[in-house]
């Protein structure tokens, strides 16, 4: 059963966390890119990421690298914004048929996933959502430890 590992990431860690995902259950990896690049000022871009979180924006993509068709597992990660998933990661999941696949989120944040497990569950209808790994860092360093990671992949199958 083929895997992907579809991600994205605006600061880093979301990325870190995605690639080690792939590596340890040898699957495929595809990175989220929004079209349009957001700015590098980080009080500048949290006051964007809320307004565009409450407004429901959804951003223009790049396509992805890989066919979600030929995977039966995905595994989506993101890091949270205002409470939720990144407009990005909202882009992506809106433009896929989530019928028979099974999917494992993941979040990276500093403190607190807020509603993203309702929120990915809500989005991924018609899907076999599992627990949503919940991954803490202090600016780029992880909080959470290696053993949660690990015990959350065992559940991948």
């Amino acid at each position: 059963m083929k895997k992907l590992v579809v991600y994205y990431s605006i600061g880093g860690n979301t990325r870190a966390v995605a690639k080690r995902i792939a590596r340890t259950l040898r699957a495929d990896i595809a990175e989220i890119r929004t079209v349009n690049a957001y700015p590098d000022d980080y009080d500048v871009l949290v006051s964007l990421g809320k307004k565009e979180v409450e407004s429901g924006y959804i951003p223009q993509i790049v396509p992805l690298s890989a066919d979600l068709t030929q995977y039966e597992t995905v595994i989506i990660g993101t890091p949270v914004w205002w409470y939720t998933y990144a407009p990005a990661v909202k882009t992506f999941m809106k433009n896929v048929k989530w019928a028979g696949k099974k999917v494992y989120p993941f979040a990276t944040n500093g403190g607190w996933l807020g509603h993203t497990p309702s929120d990915f569950r809500k989005a991924l209808r018609g899907a076999e959502v599992g627990p949503v790994l919940n991954v803490k860092f202090e600016e780029h360093k992880q909080i959470t430890p290696d053993s949660a990671i690990k015990e959350w992949l065992a559940g991948i199958k």
